[in-house]
């Protein structure tokens, strides 16, 4: 007898591979934001679904965007 395993879980698509961005913007603080835990952490590749190259350029923006203060660092 095999043995049932759970259900994969569906695949995440990139969320700007959708929508066909080319350049991840810092400015955008409100797209940022879907992208940072309550604590202010960045949220993982494997956890937010972004490829590689989005997740990157995410990173930098996100960053980015703390110095410009439109993101906080922290949140307490």
């Amino acid at each position: 007898m095999r043995k049932e395993r759970g259900r994969r879980p569906k695949k995440k698509v990139c969320g700007f591979c959708v929508d066909k961005v080319q350049r991840v913007d810092y400015k955008e603080a409100t797209r940022l934001r879907r992208y940072i835990t309550e604590r202010g952490k960045i949220l993982p590749r494997r956890i937010s679904g972004n490829c590689a190259k989005h997740q990157r350029q995410l990173t930098v923006a996100i960053k980015r965007s703390r110095i410009m203060a439109l993101l906080p660092f922290t949140i307490e």
